[in-house]
């Protein structure tokens, strides 16, 4: 009888705490509803646009602008950034690079020594992150994971930084990713690696971002053809182009985007290569927008650069570690491309 009892209270308690729990589930769902749909009715056309471009940027959360707004307000929201942002073309010679002296120290215009590699922190009112300088541009290539194609799967950066024996590395290009859970085997667009087209057609167009035999960076449209011309010896595909010949694309208008995890490549007047990763869908980090992007890319002095597959895709590895915060709930993803830094000479 006392052990029937006892069952039947640990029952109850197992009962009770299932109603607490669902209860307190349902409780922040209609939370949020409510708080969504506040910023979906509300007065501010601004936050109605950050909303609608933070959940539209993502893979699983694509649905919940379609429960507040009609297709034609979503596309009006969304807009057209990631098209036609710029028809201006790379002008290599805005980037001078010092020849490389073996044995010597860079040196700025003071005789201060530059470090070769350097990692800062930053930050804004809604992000954190990290930034990568890498003085040697020669330094910076893409990493690919293998063969391409819908029967092969993706690599982990992490794992590309080990095979390559990297120092450094972030995500770079775009791959297919139905319903985000696409396995990173299938790139978007062309992809050059070391001098060599790993995939893409000679007669398509693609929004290129790679660096040239000289180790200038190029930012915008161009065929396989004429990527080829020019000497691209790395290149991946995804954008918007965020600066190009010392222009942010945002002068005239917002460039605009929701607070999302972002990766951009950058490059100096004198080559330095800026690699940039925001930690974003967290608590104290929600994420940045395009224009924040460009605020942090022109404060580091870029002259062009261009921004890289994010989301969920967004991280940085340096020294063997991952240094930033990966939003995916299932830790860093199968991806095809990745830019990774080699060790220092």
């Amino acid at each position: 009888m006392a052990q029937a009892k006892k069952r039947l209270t640990v029952g109850k308690i197992i009962g009770r705490v299932l109603i607490v729990f669902f209860t307190t589930l349902l409780l922040i769902i209609i939370a949020l509803y409510m708080l969504m749909l506040v910023i979906a009715k509300g007065p501010s056309n601004s936050a109605k646009s950050k909303f609608v471009n933070t959940m539209n940027e993502t893979s699983a959360l694509k649905f919940i602008p379609k429960m507040y707004f009609t297709q034609e307000e979503i596309a009006e929201y969304v807009g057209s950034f990631r098209d036609n942002t710029t028809d201006e073309v790379t002008n290599a010679d805005l980037v001078t690079i010092a020849p490389k002296t073996v044995g010597q120290p860079a040196v700025d215009e003071n005789g201060k020594i530059q470090p070769e590699t350097e990692l800062v922190d930053v930050s804004g009112s809604t992000f954190r992150g990290k930034l990568l300088k890498i003085k040697d541009p020669s330094r910076v290539y893409v990493g690919i994971s293998g063969q391409y194609g819908p029967e092969y799967e993706g690599k982990k950066v992490l794992d590309m930084v080990a095979e390559y024996g990297a120092l450094a590395a972030i995500n770079a290009g775009g791959f297919e990713d139905l319903n985000g859970v696409g396995n990173g085997g299938t790139p978007l667009g062309m992809v050059v690696s070391q001098g060599e087209l790993r995939w893409g057609m000679m007669d398509t167009s693609y929004d290129i971002i790679g660096f040239d035999s000289n180790n200038i960076l190029h930012v915008g449209t161009m065929t396989g053809q004429q990527a080829m011309d020019l000497g691209i010896r790395d290149a991946v595909c995804f954008g918007p182009v965020l600066i190009v010949n010392g222009k942010p694309v945002n002068e005239e208008k917002d460039l605009g985007g929701g607070f999302n995890p972002r990766s951009a490549i950058g490059q100096t007047s004198d080559g330095t290569v800026l690699l940039l990763v925001i930690d974003g869908r967290q608590a104290n980090s929600l994420g940045a927008t395009y224009d924040d992007i460009i605020d942090i890319m022109l404060k580091n002095g870029a002259v062009n650069a261009a921004n890289l597959d994010g989301g969920s895709s967004s991280h940085m590895i340096y020294e063997g570690e991952i240094i930033t915060v990966c939003s995916s709930l299932y830790g860093p993803r199968r991806m095809p491309t990745c830019w990774l830094v080699a060790p220092e000479s």
